[in-house]
């Protein structure tokens, strides 16, 4: 007879462990109890099979659990002992974390299309393999009472499923039906009814909000895009599934993979050009992002579409339903969350308010993510993976980092591990400075930690210095470069030095500088700017980011071609022609205002009417991009496109852009060789919202690995300003330890 005390770590809380241990211990016939704590999960089991314990409940684990550790000793034999039971969670401090939201599971779908079940068309339906986490959790440990849901007493079908650890429900926290859960507050079948005559809905969900509208219908994706003021930036769409998707969209078998995962992000695909959509889903673009349903409530709006069938076959059929999927926070400020908010702030642009009794604790943005070098790379981190975890190369003190101005997040550490918050957004308003306040204490809570530092960006006007100050903590500011590369070392548990490639459109430099187009060399904590692109003057500063004809006007002076300024761009150029030639013009080595500079000197793009659409125009045209002989100089460590650029000036546009990206990957393949060559490195991180570009990142890894090179991108986080958080935490973290 042998007794062990067995602690399990990790996400672990609301997967349905605890069922999961006591299945296993009654399979090889041990006594003992298992319960919740503020560790994890914590078991001791008792038996002459004890020693086979540990490996089953590893190789058998459900499948929404992430154990990082098990840990396993023995124990004092207890006599008499003659069953295995669950006992009632402990508190304490915590050292676990709740799960991320799951999208709705195979059982839980099968009972929502069965009219004999107690749960036939229910939008609420979840069980401990499904269903908001996340969203609706306060604070751990993760029990019904610390959710949204301790408002709704369970009926006594609930409350006997909740307490049966044979049930896929027995402490499912979310737990509901028609009976005793939350309710909607319109009929499905109005809704899609809206939705089908064209009309605008607004859609209480999983995080917050989504703005829907039929997208094959051009009239009400453009009355969508002028309500919402949307610009030129691209919709996300929903369909049922990948037969669905495929009438639009190619997708590969690992885009597939991501679309059905249960994480359910926005995909970006590749659109097919015959395919029959408004152009003003995304203008200029030859990508779609597109997900399938998350939620009980998307699957039923399909369901309904498809006349309510019996069954489940229908989830595997083509279908005709295409709903744009937008997130709901006018005026760029946070997804709206809550019922009174939503009338009053999406009166104006939604026709129909549908919302629910069920509060969203925490808003969550869709994560959105892309294929790139053969994986999945996050453009937004939010619902499906936060708050998983991040690993550590090692254990470091506790602290909080701010992340930047755009794309905002925050990051803390706990131990081995950062955890990212959910995307914010840009803090250009009071809302979005007060949701990152929000994101960064709920995180906090979460973790169950204190931090002894806190750091943000580098940039003097940081906006969210008020909430630093709050915080009365020690305070570190982090070059903004210096962060990307950081992000992209710390999720490898990469602890040696190496060097960095950061591209990105700006970032505060350490001397003052409009920063962009950075060569580094990391090591520990510190950082050292190797090179970077040859500068570029930045004719009106931020304006230039949103006219991009003013950075093909600063490349034309840069060639000494100054007489073809106006002529090009007409007599709004003239005062900016003006002022370059008198040399009263800041300067910037960014990468994405060469981006944009290209753009206009292509005649793809003059004027932005959201951030990086003169990159992606440029990179929907781009099929076959190869290196123009003599493109680049490389001066030292400063590398100059300037040839390019001049090329560029006579080019086609498709040319031009197949030019323009195999001419930059290859000239940042020969800088970084060389910087490796010199410091007698091989890694190479590659960092900064330029990376997003598929064409661009593969080029630069896929060279960096023929010359023996070791590239790498960003796996766990965005490689954009989504992700500097998680570079100032490790830094931050590193000189703190």
């Amino acid at each position: 007879m042998t007794r062990l005390r067995v602690r399990v770590r990790g996400t672990v809380q609301g997967v349905g462990f605890r069922p999961h241990v006591w299945r296993v211990a009654a399979a090889l016939g041990l006594t003992g109890s298992v319960r919740n704590d503020a560790g994890g999960v914590l078991a001791e089991v008792q038996g002459a099979r004890a020693g086979e314990f540990v490996e089953t409940l590893r190789r058998e684990a459900p499948g929404l659990a992430r154990i990082t550790a098990i840990e396993a000793a023995p124990a004092a034999e207890v006599a008499g002992e003659a069953a295995f039971v669950i006992l009632e969670s402990a508190g304490g401090r915590v050292v676990t974390s709740v799960g991320p939201d799951a999208c709705t599971c195979p059982d839980c779908l099968a009972e929502m299309c069965d009219p004999a079940d107690r749960r036939w068309r229910y939008p609420f339906l979840n069980c401990t393999n499904c269903g908001p986490r996340f969203t609706i959790t306060r604070h751990l440990p993760y029990d019904r009472a610390n959710t949204a849901m301790s408002v709704f007493p369970l009926c006594p079908d609930c409350r006997r499923e909740y307490a049966d650890p044979a049930d896929r429900r027995f402490h499912a926290e979310p737990i509901a039906c028609p009976a005793c859960g939350p309710h909607l507050s319109h009929d499905i079948a109005d809704v899609l009814a809206a939705l089908q005559a064209g009309r605008i809905v607004a859609l209480k969900g999983l995080g917050g909000f989504h703005l829907l509208c039929d997208a094959t219908n051009p009239a009400s994706v453009e009355l969508l895009r002028t309500r919402k003021e949307r610009g030129g930036k691209p919709f996300a769409v929903m369909a049922l599934n990948v037969p669905s998707a495929e009438r639009w969209t190619r997708i590969s078998a690992a885009e597939r993979g991501a679309l059905e995962s249960v994480e359910r992000p926005i995909v970006l695909l590749e659109r097919r050009t015959a395919a029959p959509l408004p152009e003003a889903l995304a203008p200029g673009l030859d990508t779609l992002g597109l997900m399938l349903p998350a939620a009980p409530l998307h699957f039923l709006l399909f369901h309904e579409a498809a006349a309510r069938p019996v069954g489940t076959h229908w989830l595997g059929a083509p279908n005709d339903l295409l709903l744009v999927a937008t997130s709901a926070n006018p005026g760029g400020e946070p997804l709206v969350i809550d019922d009174a908010d939503a009338r009053a702030r999406l009166g104006g642009i939604a026709d129909l308010v549908v919302t629910h009794d069920r509060a969203v604790v925490t808003r969550c943005d869709d994560s959105v993510v892309r294929l790139i070098d053969a994986a999945p790379r996050f453009l937004r981190r939010a619902r499906g993976f936060t708050p998983r975890a991040i690993a550590l190369a090692r254990e470091v003190p506790p602290v909080l980092a701010l992340g930047g101005v755009l794309k905002a997040t925050a990051c803390a550490t706990r131990g081995a591990e950062a955890v990212l918050s959910q995307h914010v957004g840009t803090l250009d308003n009071a809302a979005t400075l007060g949701f990152l306040g929000e994101a960064a204490h709920h995180l906090l809570a979460l973790l169950d930690t204190a931090p002894v530092l806190v750091a943000h960006d580098l940039h003097p006007d940081f906006p969210a210095r008020r909430l630093v100050e709050r915080l009365d903590l020690p305070v570190l500011t982090v070059q903004h470069h210096h962060a990307h590369a950081a992000a992209v070392l710390a999720e490898h548990g990469v602890t040696a030095p190496a060097l960095a490639v950061v591209l990105d459109g700006f970032g505060h430099g350490s001397d003052g500088g409009a920063w962009g187009g950075e060569l580094l060399r990391l090591d520990g904590a510190a950082f050292r700017r190797l090179g970077h692109l040859r500068p570029l003057s930045l004719p009106g500063g931020d304006m230039a980011a949103r006219q991009p004809w003013r950075m093909a006007a600063a490349a034309l002076h840069a060639m000494g071609r100054d007489d073809e300024i106006v002529a090009r761009f007409g007599a709004q150029a003239a005062p900016v022609a003006g002022l370059l030639a008198a040399g009263r013009v800041p300067l910037t080595s960014s990468c994405g205002r060469l981006f944009d500079a290209a753009a206009a000197l292509l005649g793809v793009l003059r004027v932005s009417s959201y951030e990086g659409e003169g990159a992606m125009r440029l990179e929907s045209l781009a099929s076959t991009p190869c290196a123009l002989e003599g493109g680049w100089r490389l001066d030292g460590f400063v590398l100059d496109f300037l040839p390019l650029l001049d090329r560029l000036r006579t080019c086609a546009p498709d040319e031009g852009t197949n030019l323009f990206h195999g001419t930059l990957a290859r000239g940042i393949v020969a800088w970084a060789i060389a910087a490796a060559a010199r410091e007698s490195l091989d890694t190479v991180a590659l960092g900064g919202g330029c990376f997003i570009n598929r064409a661009l990142a593969e080029g630069v890894a896929g060279g960096l690995r023929e010359a023996g090179l070791r590239p790498l991108l960003p796996l766990q986080a965005p490689a954009g300003d989504g992700g500097l958080s998680l570079g100032q935490a490790w830094i931050a973290a590193s000189g703190a330890g």
